[in-house]
């Protein structure tokens, strides 16, 4: 037989409160929808890396506006044509005042009797402006033009597509006949048609932004709307006597939030490399006025003997780009639950 063992009271012990465990209880922390999808793209390194680049290329270009000489971006100063950059305390050909002439390197600030504390950190253009400054302003009317296609992308798109997906029947109708139309008509056209009213520059820029850029955005916040619109919280609202314009502001734009950012993000990019395009090619903003498009026209007349002077303005035009187009990834991914890995 076996032998029977009693155990008394003073063998059990009660468990401490602070170490109760329950396995049976999951929990998280309570997050928004803004929170987890900030936490889902800190995970994206690609996009937290190209948000810091923007943040201070735009500090940089908005930030320097009141250290920089306006009459030195226009002005021509021909003792100082054509130098390369020089960068104190660098000893690095090519940063350090010398350019390659006939095979050797040539002191280029020492023959054109340069101030010893004369610095140009980029070298300077065929008129002796300095790159460096000029990139900077360049940038920031770049990022103008892009902030106004945003701007009308937010009011214009925003309103059109959710009055026409609210809306529907003949007048959605119409509505997207109007964008047909409108998309039809290349930028391009609109640009040189704007040319026969106003001068070319950024006015003639920022109209035929205003007249076509918003289309895309006011497609896809219609199609959105058209699906919002019947969904529970809405027919809710609008059984309890909500009006049009409250439900837009209360349901409709705060659910249509990830779209609006995410097609921001790519609307920008896509204003910034339209207006360095169309100075490109000398239709958009004109000497001696700068912009990254102007930059890029300037250096490649001297590209062959000196390349510096397009391969800096292309190397911010391309940094800009990519950092917003990664961005732009970064923050579908975060606001679309079903892209994450």
């Amino acid at each position: 037989m076996e032998e029977k063992i009693k155990l008394s009271a003073d063998s059990f012990q009660p468990l401490p409160k602070a170490e109760s465990l329950d396995n049976e209880k999951i929990a998280a922390p309570s997050l928004t929808f803004l929170q987890d999808a900030w936490l889902r793209l800190k995970k994206n390194k690609g996009a937290v890396i190209s948000l810091w680049i923007i943040v201070v290329m735009v500090v940089i270009a908005f930030g320097s506006t009141p250290f920089i000489d306006h009459d030195s971006l226009v002005k021509s100063a021909p003792k100082y044509a054509n130098l390369p950059a020089k960068i104190p305390g660098i000893d690095i050909n090519g940063f350090n005042g010398k350019l390659k002439v006939s095979g050797q390197w040539v002191d280029e600030y020492k023959q054109n009797h340069v101030p010893s504390d004369k610095y140009f950190y980029l070298g300077t253009d065929y008129l002796g402006r300095s790159l460096a400054e000029r990139i900077i302003y360049g940038t920031k009317i770049s990022l103008i033009v892009a902030f106004v296609a945003t701007f009308f992308d937010l009011t214009i798109g925003v309103a059109y597509g959710i009055i026409s997906g609210w809306k529907g029947g003949r007048v959605d109708n119409v509505m997207q006949r109007i964008i047909e139309i409108i998309s039809s008509v290349p930028n391009l056209v609109i640009v040189v048609l704007m040319l026969l009213v106003l001068k070319p520059g950024m006015t003639s820029i920022i109209c035929a932004i205003a007249i076509s850029s918003w289309t895309t955005m006011a497609r896809m916040i219609r199609a959105e709307t058209l699906s919002l619109k019947s969904q529970e919280y809405v027919l809710a609202a609008r059984t309890l006597g909500e009006s049009p314009v409250k439900i837009a502001i209360k349901h409709l734009v705060p659910n249509l939030s990830s779209i609006i950012i995410i097609q921001t993000m790519y609307t920008i990019p896509t204003a910034i490399f339209f207006e360095a395009f169309l100075s490109f090619i000398g239709i958009g903003i004109s000497s001696p006025q700068t912009s990254l498009g102007v930059l890029l026209n300037d250096g490649q007349k001297n590209f062959q003997f000196l390349p510096y002077q397009m391969w800096y303005p292309a190397i911010v035009l391309c940094v800009l780009m990519i950092a917003f187009n990664l961005l732009g990834d970064g923050l579908r991914d975060a606001f679309d639950p079903k892209t994450r890995r």
